[in-house]
């Protein structure tokens, strides 16, 4: 218990001092203060800014906590004096308030950081002659390779040793060029998505710093099929994906391949299956268009392969010596796939047809099959497709389970790796024979501490208001008895088509064995039962997703899986959004609320024409600045602006201050009027990391310390301990 204590408390004040508040305002952690009575909460000044749009009017008195430089990015030393004193206020207020539960958030820390993966993260993967690998060096992955028959093994990226010195780190876009000879990644180490990229001389082991910043790292790098060039996506000042440019690998000037004029356009890049294009794609929520770069002319121009249409969104890649496409229109909703032709890009008939209710998801191609993934009654499958166009369907077994083909895999090999995974079972490994379908298990996860075997999975369906049956994944004990004496915590996403799969989380685990229930709602507004679930929760019928996700907490009451006065919520970014409004319909059904970087000033953000995501994402929300539809129904549920007189639960809200796709004043506003308007004693908290955006630094330590702090709050709730 000592040793537990002395690393969580050191944990906890490098996490204090990368946040700005014990560097900056010098309080001691409160960890060991958990008999503190509740203080009082800041006290948010009201400044009322009157809006008009429409001919509509709104009154925001929180307007002022945000701040967006001129130039740069957010620090806490070059915040406005005003909203830097909140901000740290508001941490200390929420530090001190979880002081209650101090004891808990330790006793959770220490069982997270004791369930550690035991062995390899993953087993190799074999490509070109080589096995490929990630191992761990403390809590970050180490990526390797050897060649195949040797056991000499390489080091291609060690993010141990790159994050040192960084209050942030993380990585994306690894990946190894086509003549096996270099390695690439890019990495953020200011909290803010801005990448630079890195390329590492394998044999030698130099690495050099091709871009130095303002890249976007996700799917935004690609070598060439020569391995000559990097292609890669600059983001502009706004923080918007907009350009392609190619880079020597061997040094030189950029040279730009593509721009994007429309900011409602997003954009990846990547190479074809066989290596025989550089594929540009370009999408928004109800379009998308595809341009080639051809190997055979790396420096040319990307050739558009069909114009943009409203309602159609294609992808394309290469398979059994021609093309293939992945098609979603008003007439597919659900996929099909067409061949195309690689001269002149025209169709050239149905792969796979449309079948109303079946998904396809992903396409992935090898030379002796064409993989694809789709989703029937709730649940993924694998199908393959020969040259001949015979299928094979992979046999799967499993009420709720999740299904991925990691990316790199080796177009000319005979087997396509797999990854079957639920939520009490972690990543079983299956290598599947590309001819016959059968599979072999190539290795199991395995977890310090946990027995799968103690653990029940089920897949219940709840009745919405409207009668939809909505899917939820549940996690409880073995044998757990529906007694109505559990408390519950549920989570839920439901938007932009995004299906919240049910993958193994080692956190939850641990959650129920101490006796909760964990919960996936699995609500409109994702894509769980096919496009026409995702377009049941968008837009104007978004109120859907809060109807269900509380339906699902009732089903759960009722059916003896949850006792009434111990559920607690919880969502992430959009799905804040979800909690937040599930919250203002229905504040007496939740013992607490959790709300990491939660999307919940809708209206005021989709009124902001220069946010980043604005102009991407107005079909998924609506236009408030065309549209008085748009506007009159966002103000129905956007969270922020409705809070109501009521008794509110205990809210714990996060952010980042760096975040550019949820500003730090969106749960600021909200928690700030939730203290206004509430009728509780209930406190609501807001907590700041002043090093981070979206998304914390990465690391396994970092994520435990998080999850702890949630959990602890969730059982301080059920606990009464914040009345």
């Amino acid at each position: 218990m000592t040793q537990s204590r002395s690393i969580f408390d050191s944990a906890r004040r490098r996490f204090l001092t990368q946040a700005g508040i014990v560097a900056l305002v010098g309080i001691t952690p409160f960890a060991a203060r958990a008999d503190v009575p509740l203080p009082a909460p800041p006290v948010t000044p009201r400044i009322p800014l009157v809006r008009s749009q429409l001919g509509r009017t709104r009154t925001d008195p929180f307007a002022w906590l945000k701040y967006v430089p001129a130039t740069g990015q957010r620090s806490i030393e070059t915040m406005p004096i005003a909203i830097r004193q909140h901000l740290l206020a508001e941490n200390t207020y929420a530090e001190a308030v979880l002081a209650r539960v101090a004891t808990a958030e330790r006793s959770f820390f220490a069982a997270l950081q004791a369930r550690a993966p035991v062995g390899a993260a993953e087993p190799e993967l074999v490509r070109d002659g080589w096995s490929y690998g990630t191992a761990f060096n403390g809590a970050r992955p180490v990526y390797t390779r050897r060649r195949v028959g040797t056991d000499r093994i390489e080091t291609l990226l060690d993010e141990a040793a790159r994050a040192q010195g960084h209050a942030y780190y993380r990585t994306t876009g690894q990946q190894v060029s086509p003549d096996g000879r270099l390695y690439a990644w890019a990495e953020d180490i200011g909290g803010n998505d801005r990448h630079r990229i890195c390329v590492r001389d394998i044999a030698g082991g130099q690495v050099r710093t091709v871009v130095e910043t303002d890249a976007y790292g996700y799917g935004g790098l690609v070598f060439s099929p020569s391995s000559r060039w990097l292609f890669w996506i600059w983001r502009d000042a706004r923080n918007r994906p907009t350009r392609v440019y190619r880079t020597p690998v061997a040094g030189g000037e950029r040279v730009l391949v593509y721009e994007e004029a429309d900011p409602a356009i997003f954009m990846q890049i990547d190479r074809t299956a066989a290596d025989g294009f550089v594929a540009i794609t370009l999408s928004g929520p109800d379009t998308s268009e595809v341009r080639l770069i051809r190997a055979a002319g790396e420096t040319g121009p990307a050739a558009l392969v069909r114009a943009r249409e409203k309602g159609r969104r294609y992808t394309i890649d290469e398979w059994n010596g021609g093309l293939v496409s992945l098609i979603e229109d008003d007439a597919a909703p659900d996929g099909r796939i067409a061949r195309i032709d690689p001269a002149d890009f025209t169709e050239r008939g149905d792969l796979v047809p449309h079948r109303p209710g079946i998904q396809i998801l992903q396409m992935v191609s090898f030379r002796r099959a064409l993989v694809r993934l789709e989703r029937r009654d709730v649940l993924p499958r694998m199908v393959l497709t020969a040259p001949n166009g015979a299928e094979t369907q992979v046999a799967i077994a499993g009420d709720a389970y999740a299904l991925t083909v990691p990316a790199g895999q080796d177009h000319d090999g005979a087997t396509v790796r797999a990854v079957v995974e639920s939520p009490s079972t972690p990543p079983v490994w299956r290598d599947v024979d590309l001819a016959s379908g059968r599979s072999t298990v190539v290795a199991a996860q395995r977890i310090a501490g946990l027995d799968p075997a103690r653990l029940d999975v089920r897949r219940l369906f709840a009745t919405a208001p409207d009668g939809a049956q909505v899917p939820i994944t549940l996690l409880t004990r073995k044998g757990a008895g529906a007694d109505g004496t559990a408390p519950l915590l549920i989570y839920g996403y439901g938007a932009y088509g995004l299906s919240s799969e049910a993958v193994f989380d080692v956190a939850p685990t641990v959650l129920v064995e101490q006796g909760w229930a964990y919960a996936i709602a699995h609500v409109r507004g994702g894509s769980e039962k096919g496009r026409r679930w995702f377009l049941d929760g968008r837009r104007h019928a978004k109120h859907n997703s809060f109807g269900d996700f509380v339906a699902c907490a009732r089903h759960l009451i009722a059916t003896g899986h949850a006792a009434r006065d111990k559920v607690v919520s919880y969502g992430l970014s959009a799905g804040g959004l979800l909690v937040g409004g599930s919250m203002n319909a229905a504040p007496d059904l939740w013992a607490g609320v959790i709300a990491q970087v939660p999307f919940v000033d809708m209206l005021n953000t989709m009124s902001d024409p220069d946010h980043p995501l604005v102009p991407l994402f107005r079909p998924d929300w609506g236009d408030p600045l065309a549209s008085t539809e748009d506007y009159d129904y966002m103000a129905t549920i956007s969270p922020y602006e409705n809070v109501k007189r009521a008794a509110y639960p205990p809210l714990l809200t996060t952010a980042g201050l760096k975040d550019d796709r949820v500003g730090y004043w969106e749960p600021a506003k909200l928690v700030a009027e939730v203290r206004a308007q509430s009728t509780s004693t209930h406190p609501a908290m807001l907590l700041t990391d002043m090093t981070a955006g979206h998304q914390g630094s990465a690391g396994r330590d970092e994520q435990n310390r998080r999850m702890a702090r949630f959990y602890a709050f969730a059982q301080g709730c059920v606990e009464g301990r914040f009345a």
